[in-house]
Order: structure tokens, then sequence, then C-alpha cells
């Protein structure tokens, strides 16, 4: 017995057909010309907040290490004025045998001294008088004594506040160098000073 197709069958049957050997339903359409451009343009503001932001943050990181640079640069300033003004300070003046009268070259130093301490009026200095060994204990600790008063009185006498400043005398007792003869005799008639208060941070009058 021979069967018969219907026209509408073969319809279908040729079109289940021709689904399965292009391999399946049709491929989806791809991105718009438009999708494209906007994806494109996604792209550029990413790249465009990523390059500021970049720049930002080692501008951030520029201005941390200029700051800590200028710090410590100041720091140094600082410090450097500090040894200076100080190393004024403690420059010794030098006497005659058997005078405490100021010399013309002490003088000079004590004019710079004087400058100094106007400058920072928190500083108090020591001035320590010594002597050489010739004559008695007794007598050079006078001397030494009356040396370093009349530095003071020089400070004193040109507007240094006298609570500022004070005297001791050390005599013969400690000398600077430890040999019996005329240098060495120059070197021990000598006023010392020293910063006993307000040394941290000095400024130096003489470096503006």
């Amino acid at each position: 017995m021979k069967h018969r197709l219907t026209i509408p069958v073969v319809v279908a049957a040729l079109a289940l057909g021709g689904a399965a050997a292009c391999g399946g339903p049709p491929e989806p359409e791809g991105p718009t010309p438009e999708e494209l451009e906007q994806a494109r343009q996604d792209s550029i503001e990413a790249a465009r907040r990523a390059a500021m932001e970049d720049s930002l943050a080692r501008a951030r990181e520029q201005a941390r290490r200029d700051s800590i640079a200028a710090a410590e640069a100041r720091r140094a300033a600082i410090a450097a004025e500090t040894e200076a003004a100080m190393a004024i300070i403690n420059e010794m003046i030098f006497f005659d045998f058997d005078r405490s009268a100021i010399t013309p070259t002490a003088e000079i130093a004590l004019m710079k001294k004087l400058a100094v301490l106007r400058a920072n009026p928190n500083v108090r200095v020591r001035i320590a008088g010594h002597a050489d060994e010739r004559g008695s204990v007794e007598y050079n600790r006078a001397l030494g004594q009356r040396r370093a008063e009349a530095a003071k009185s020089f400070l004193t006498n040109r507007g240094i506040d006298a609570s500022r400043v004070t005297t001791v005398s050390f005599g013969e007792d400690r000398p600077m160098v430890n040999e019996s003869n005329e240098y060495a005799w120059a070197q021990n008639r000598r006023d010392e000073f020293s910063v006993i208060a307000g040394g941290d941070q000095m400024r130096n009058p003489e470096g503006q």
C-alpha cells in the first residue's frame, strides 16, 4: 500500500531540513555602530579619568616630598644659624699679664657677643675667668674673677641685663696649655664663655 504525502507536509520537512543544514537557529545580530561608538567613548573617558587620578596622585606625592624637603631645609638652616651664633658666644678672650682690662682685640669679640645676646633675649651665659700659674692661688683666683667681671661689665654697660650673665673664677686651676712658657701663659690668661640657657635655637645677627 503506497502512502501519499501532502504538500504541507513536504514543505515542513524541507524547512526542518534546511534549518538543520544551516547549523541551528540564525546567529544574533552584532553591535550597532552607535553601540560601538558609545563603547569607544566610554573607553576614552575611563582612560582620561585614570590618567587624571594618576596625575593627581603624583602631584600629591610630589607636594608631600617638597614639604618634607622644605621642613628639613628649615631645620638645617636653623641648626646652622644656631651653630654660628654659638661659636660667637663661645669665642674666648685673652688678657695681658696681671691685667683684667679689656684689650682692643677682646673688645671686637665682645661686640660680636653683644649682638648675639641682643638678638636672642632668652640666652643666658656664664663667663669663667682664668689666670696663668704665676702668683699665688688666691691671687690668681681673684684675678680670674676680675677678668670675668670685666667682660660682664662690658656687656651689661651696653644694655644686656645683668641677670643674663653669671661669672665664676677658676684662677690657675684649669690651664688650657699645661706648660710653663710665654705661649702657655698667654693662652691661660683668658675668659671662657658658655651658654647656660636658651641655646636650643639661636639667631645669628651677623648672618642676616
